[in-house]
């Protein structure tokens, strides 16, 4: 699989450019992985409800046909598109979904960090009290809040730092996976991240790790590489 490391892209042109990917990859083109960052944009996914962009501003809001609701992507987010063949690959959805996530979880240990899952809540979350610790994170039983039909995910003392969304077309996936590494947080108090309100989010540099964008865009881009080897 190829490696694109793009630079800063517009959102709506390369959203577009690998859906095009996907649905008619050339022959010599079946598979790549493209590596990029964004202007700032919030992006809505197929869940995603508007009355969860709460103040957009002068940002632009754009519907896509990823899984997810909105979340938000601006300079300094590594974001990462792998444009693969899951059936040629012999992987299921859910297990292509926990490879992104262990991916994300492999790059921040290599500086240092650690990531969690949280059972119901895909993307990757950090200890606001010690995102260095290697203690596993206890598992808490949901909430069920009056206003909910189902239980939510319990994220105090979380914040959020990689936040994925894919889409799955004839076996084919695109969309993926953001990782935050030094931005302007300030876009992701105007909505509600992923749905939930209150849901802090946070970067590398906020928690005090100092790295460029381009040591964890090759640094996230290799593991990628390795977890989604045939």
């Amino acid at each position: 699989m190829e490696t694109r490391f793009l630079g800063r892209v517009d959102y709506a042109p390369t959203f577009q450019a690998m859906k095009d990917f996907a649905h008619q990859p050339a022959p010599d083109e079946r598979e790549q992985l493209w590596i990029c960052e964004h202007p700032p944009v919030f992006t809505l996914g197929l869940a995603g409800r508007p009355e969860h962009v709460l103040a957009p501003g002068d940002i632009p809001v754009v519907a896509t046909d990823r899984g997810g609701q909105v979340t938000y992507h601006g300079p300094g987010q590594v974001v990462a598109y792998p444009l693969i063949d899951l059936q040629r690959r012999g992987i299921f959805v859910k297990e292509y979904v926990y490879r992104l996530e262990e991916a994300a979880i492999r790059t921040l240990r290599a500086f240092g960090v650690t990531g969690h899952r949280v059972a119901g809540a895909p993307g990757i979350y950090v200890r606001l009290d010690d995102p260095f610790s290697h203690a596993l994170l206890p598992q808490r039983p949901q909430r069920r809040e009056p206003s909910q039909p189902a239980p939510a995910p319990d994220f105090t003392g979380l914040g959020k730092i990689a936040a994925l969304g894919i889409k799955v077309s004839r076996h084919r996936s695109y969309h993926g996976l953001a990782l935050n590494v030094e931005m302007d947080l300030q876009p992701f108090e105007r909505i509600n991240p992923c749905g939930y309100p209150g849901l802090r989010t946070v970067d590398l540099a906020s928690l005090g790790v100092t790295v460029s964008w381009d040591e964890v865009a090759h640094e996230l881009a290799a593991q990628l590489q390795r977890l989604l080897a045939v």
